[in-house]
């Protein structure tokens, strides 16, 4: 069995087909999913999801790009109301995107450290979104040392992983791996070590060879697992063991498949 620890079954991309893209899910050995939230107000459709289905999960939180619409005193208040509901097993995604900005900075880094508290206060993981913003996102997981997570859909570099890997979080790696031009990346998924990696699609996005340039869905997570299997030179139901043990690790509210 497989985790997809990183889609977003709520986005309109799947709106026409998604029990069918559930079912290729299961068929691929995809055994549980984590849903993500990016924006507090399509939280009900995604909450909903999980509740239709045992083995699919969400989180609460609020994406960078979209900070400045959520920056308030009151946000604190509505992710611990969110992280009540028993489906709700982590925060996010937050973090910091110096990429494409479309947040200003102090907005971006005020509600990522209301989710790093938050979260070391609720002992939920929290799932970071980071990009051309490393110093920025170490300085404030250090003010949050109690904060545990992961990187997802990680594509730094070695320095940044074990900067992550150091302060306690989890590493999780999508179909970017499988891109020819990946080698660095690959590199990276070398150096981690399997106790410490979880693999995702970040579905709808980021389809990996063979599906690239296709909307992605949680069936192909396999892909993403089978060349972590390789680069780390051990059968692919290691890898798949592993990483979902790490998931039901760091995401304690989940319940493992019966």
């Amino acid at each position: 069995m497989l985790v997809d620890s990183h889609c977003h079954l709520n986005f309109p991309d799947f709106k026409d087909d998604l029990p069918a893209v559930l079912r290729r899910a299961q068929l691929n050995g995809i055994g549980t999913l984590l849903t993500i939230n990016t924006r507090l107000s399509e939280f009900q459709d995604i909450h909903a999801i999980a509740e239709a289905h045992s083995h699919i999960y969400c989180t609460a939180g609020v994406h960078p790009h979209d900070a400045q619409d959520y920056a308030s005193p009151e946000l604190a208040q509505q992710l611990k109301d969110l992280a009540q509901f028993p489906k709700v097993v982590g925060l996010g995604e937050t973090g910091l995107d110096y990429y494409y900005n479309n947040s200003p900075s102090a907005e971006q880094i005020d509600s990522f450290e209301t989710h790093l508290a938050v979260g070391g206060e609720l002992d939920l993981p929290i799932v970071v979104h980071t990009r051309n913003a490393d110093e920025d996102t170490l300085a404030a997981m250090d003010k949050y040392p109690n904060a545990k997570g992961v990187f997802h859909c990680f594509s730094g570099g070695r320095e940044m992983a074990k900067a992550g890997l150091d302060r306690g979080y989890l590493i999780s790696f999508s179909g970017i791996i499988t891109f020819k031009k990946a080698e660095e990346l690959r590199d990276v998924v070398k150096y981690v070590p399997l106790d410490k990696i979880l693999v995702e699609t970040d579905a709808p996005f980021l389809a990996p060879i063979p599906h690239r340039g296709k909307r992605n869905e949680p069936a192909f997570t396999l892909h993403t697992a089978e060349i972590v299997a390789e680069l780390k030179g051990v059968p692919l139901k290691e890898v798949a063991e592993q990483t979902t043990n790490n998931f039901f690790n760091l995401f304690k509210k989940a319940s493992r498949p019966i």
